[in-house]
């Protein structure tokens, strides 16, 4: 079972190391960029990774425990290992208008010491910046960007990040759909619901997938929309029919998801209310006894997992464990590529092992192996997705608050 989080921890303390966030005045970020890229890297004592998250912002209840559990697999890692990693954070502040991914993206690109980055987090921050993470030769480990598109073309949609640049320790939302409409339509049995996007790129890619698979089952979803930046949802709750069973939230920004929740329920609409992997923010997002989310599934029996919540408050943090688990991707395979070339490397010799790595369940804390497909397979999945048996969970949220696991 989950518990609350205590998500948005000291990051003032964070801002003096927080990269410089400036957008580029002149072209000169790309030649940095461009030199940095064929760079031979002396590996030496210590390798930089850098991680691209919402340190503040409206997403910072999601980036922070990220960050934690980063930091977590640094420190584990640094214990274990003779080549030791080092973390430079990039604020991408996801939510607001206009984020910082491409500015954080332009600075990680420059910096000749990195050799892989973690993130970024929202898929949106991924097809505004990955043109820039190939231009510099850095390969991106996302621990949370989940649109079918990052990895996968279809009919009219082709993919939206170069093979070999990006790749995610989370299942994608074709996947995601799939599990949610299901649950919707075989277990809960609901016959009317209600789905409404953020507008965002990940947003709409996972409602559209839900309401394919919904009406495959027969079940015909009204749709709405609303904005990152809105705050009355006044007429939006106006709109969904008295009949609504469900209203169906992916959205990415779990405050905002609270203050939906907050005046449907003051309107005196009792409909259930389901976030998606961006609202899977417990402490944050908490339509307590009257909503369920879909999240990434956790091994809740690890000691690792035991260990990190003694060190931080007795919270599971579960959204930033994939962030752990990518930030050991990137360290398995820089550690690999700089045995491969006797100490030294390049950007280009550590992308070329991120897909060789492999992880167990019992390693990767997500309750299935990490091995990365090299080849598209079945509908949704591609090169840089999951392979094997990786997929998401359903957690209700009970009337004290907890996430627990009910699918």
């Amino acid at each position: 079972m989950l518990k609350k989080v205590g998500a948005v921890a000291a990051f003032a303390a964070l801002a003096s190391v927080l990269v410089a966030t400036t957008a580029w005045g002149s072209a000169k970020a790309p030649a940095r960029a461009s030199a940095a890229a064929a760079k031979t890297i002396k590996c030496g004592k210590t390798v930089t990774i850098g991680i691209a998250y919402p340190a503040t912002g409206p997403a910072a209840s999601l980036g922070a425990p990220q960050f934690d559990w980063a930091s977590y697999a640094k420190k584990r890692w640094n214990k274990s290992h003779k080549l030791k990693i080092k973390l430079v954070v990039g604020d991408t502040k996801l939510g607001d208008s206009p984020g910082l991914a491409v500015p954080v993206a332009h600075s990680f690109g420059s910096n000749g010491k990195m050799l892989a980055v973690v993130g970024p987090a929202g898929s949106q921050e991924v097809q505004d910046s990955i043109g820039i993470y190939k231009k510099a030769g850095l390969v991106a480990v996302s621990g949370s960007a989940t649109r079918i598109f990052l990895t996968r073309a279809k009919t009219g949609n082709p993919r939206e990040t170069p093979k070999g640049y990006f790749f995610r320790t989370v299942p994608n939302d074709g996947q995601q759909g799939d599990a949610v409409a299901s649950w919707i339509h075989n277990k809960l049995k609901f016959k009317h619901v209600y789905i409404i996007d953020d507008e965002e790129a990940y947003s709409q890619g996972l409602a559209n997938q839900v309401a394919a698979d919904l009406a495959k089952f027969g079940v015909t979803a009204g749709r709405n929309h609303i904005s990152q930046q809105q705050q009355d949802f006044s007429s939006v709750v106006t709109a969904i029919p008295a009949n609504t069973q469900l209203v169906y939230i992916p959205w990415q920004l779990p405050g905002q998801a609270q203050t939906f929740y907050n005046q449907l329920h003051a309107a005196g609409r009792h409909a259930k209310i389901m976030g998606s992997d961006g609202t899977d923010a417990p402490g944050t997002f908490q339509p307590n006894g009257n909503g369920y989310v879909s999240g990434f599934p956790v091994d809740f029996t690890s000691s690792v997992l035991k260990s990190f919540m003694k060190a931080h408050n007795h919270q599971p943090e579960t959204f930033g464990i994939p962030s752990y688990t990518a930030t050991l991707v990137a360290a398995t395979a820089i550690s690999k590529a700089c045995k491969a070339g006797h100490g030294k490397t390049t950007r280009a010799a550590v992308r070329k092992r991120v897909p060789k790595v492999k992880l167990s369940a019992k390693a990767g804390l997500l309750g299935f192996g990490i091995q990365f497909l090299n080849k598209n397979k079945a509908t949704y999945q591609g090169p840089g997705d999951m392979g094997g048996t990786a997929n998401f969970a359903i957690y209700q949220i009970t009337s004290g608050g907890s996430y627990k696991r009910v699918g």
